[in-house]
C-alpha cells in the first residue's frame, strides 16, 4: 500500500497482527523486498509484526528526479578531503520519512532494524527521536566516521562498469557481478536464483539516478559518528567478518560510539541479503528483540490515512 510520510508517497508493507512492531530498513537502492519473506515469517513466529517500506527514490516509493543528479565522482572527492557534500536531501530527511511510516501506521515505538544505509537511517532515527526507537539493530552499516576503510578495490571495479539503462539483461548481468563481488563465502546463492530475484528487482525498479541521490545523502552525512554517543535506546551491530563493502571495521566502529551496544561478527558473510544470510543475523535479532519487549506500541491517536 501507499502512504504518504514526510510529503513523500511511500510503498509499504505491513503484515499486521498483534506483535511487536519492527521496522525493516533497506540499504543503497535497495527494496522492501530485499528483506526476504522467510525472514518476515521468523519474525511473525516470534511474536512480531514485521514493517516493511521502499526509501524515497527507491522501489515502488516516489521518486525525486526534480532534485538533480549529483555527480558521484566530484561527490567522492569532495568527501575523501572532508569539504561538505551537497546532496538533494539528507539521511536526516530519510529517517523523518521511516518515522512517518510509524506515525501513518498508529505506531508510536517500534523496534528499528536497518541494513546497510537502513542501518544508517536506523541510527539518525534513534539520534532524533529516542522516545520512538525501543531497540536499535544495526548490520553491515558504518557510523560513517572519517579514517574508516572503504570498499575492496574489487567491489569499486564492479561499480564503476554501469550498464545501459535501455538494455534489460545487461542491468542484470551487473546485479549480478554486483551481488557476486559483495557476497561472503558462507552464502552465495546459486546462479539461477540469483538471476530471478535481480530480475524481479530491476522490474520492479531500476533508477540509477535514484541511487546517487541516496549516495549523495551518505557522504553529506558528516556528524553522525559524534552524535551517536547520544544513542539511547539497547543497540546490537551485526556485521559479516567477510564484508568487502562496508568492512567489518565500520561495524566495530559503531558499537563502539554507542553506549553499551553489543557486537556480533557473522563468521563467513558478507554485504548480503541472501535468505540463510538473514537467518543467521535472526538467530542473535530475535533474542535480542525478546530481551526488550515494547510495552503500549500503538499511538492512541487515530492513524495517519494512506495515500490515495
Amino acid at each position: 500500500m501507499k502512504i504518504v510520510a514526510n510529503d513523500i508517497q511511500l510503498e509499504v508493507e505491513d503484515a499486521g497482527g498483534e506483535g511487536t512492531p519492527v521496522l525493516l530498513i533497506m540499504g543503497l537502492g535497495g527494496q522492501l523486498i530485499h528483506f526476504p519473506d522467510s525472514f518476515v515469517r521468523l519474525l511473525g513466529q516470534s511474536g512480531h509484526r514485521a514493517i516493511r517500506f521502499d526509501n524515497r527514490d527507491a522501489g515502488l516509493s516516489q521518486h525525486l528526479p526534480g532534485l538533480g543528479t549529483p555527480h558521484p565522482l566530484w561527490a567522492g572527492l569532495r568527501h575523501m578531503v572532508g569539504a561538505t557534500v551537497h546532496a538533494p536531501y539528507t539521511l536526516h530527511d530519510m529517517a523523518q520519512d521511516a518515522l512517518g511510516v510509524l506515525d501513518a501506521l498508529g505506531i508510536a515505538r517500534a523496534h528499528l532494524v536497518g541494513v546497510s544505509m537502513g542501518g544508517m537511517i536506523a541510527q539518525r532515527m534513534a539520534i532524533a527521536a529516542p522516545a520512538r526507537c525501543a531497540t536499535l539493530t544495526s548490520i553491515m552499516s558504518s557510523s560513517g566516521a572519517r579514517g574508516l576503510p572503504g570498499p575492496r578495490a574489487e567491489v569499486l571495479r564492479v561499480m564503476s562498469v554501469k550498464p545501459n539503462a535501455h538494455d534489460s539483461e545487461a542491468v542484470v548481468r551487473y546485479y549480478l557481478d554486483f551481488f557476486r563481488a559483495i557476497g561472503g563465502p558462507a552464502y552465495a546463492v546459486p546462479e539461477a536464483r540469483m538471476r530471478e530475484q535481480v530480475r524481479q528487482s530491476v522490474a520492479r525498479d531500476y533508477d540509477p539516478s535514484g541511487n546517487l541521490r541516496q549516495m549523495a545523502a551518505i557522504l553529506a552525512d558528516g556528524t553522525r559518528a559524534n552524535e551517536l554517543q547520544r544513542v539511547a535506546c539497547p543497540t546490537l551491530v551485526l556485521h559479516g567478518d567477510a564484508d568487502p563493502f562496508v568492512r567489518i571495521e565500520c561495524g566495530r566502529d559503531t558499537a563502539r560510539r554507542i553506549p553499551g551496544a553489543r557486537f556480533v561478527a557473522i563468521e563467513g558473510a558478507g554485504h548480503d541479503l541472501a535468505p540463510a544470510a538473514f537467518e543467521a543475523y535472526a538467530r542473535h535479532l530475535l533474542p535480542f528483540l525478546h530481551q526488550h519487549p515494547i510495552p503500549g506500541a500503538a499511538l492512541t491517536a487515530a492513524p495517519l490515512s494512506a495515500a490515495p
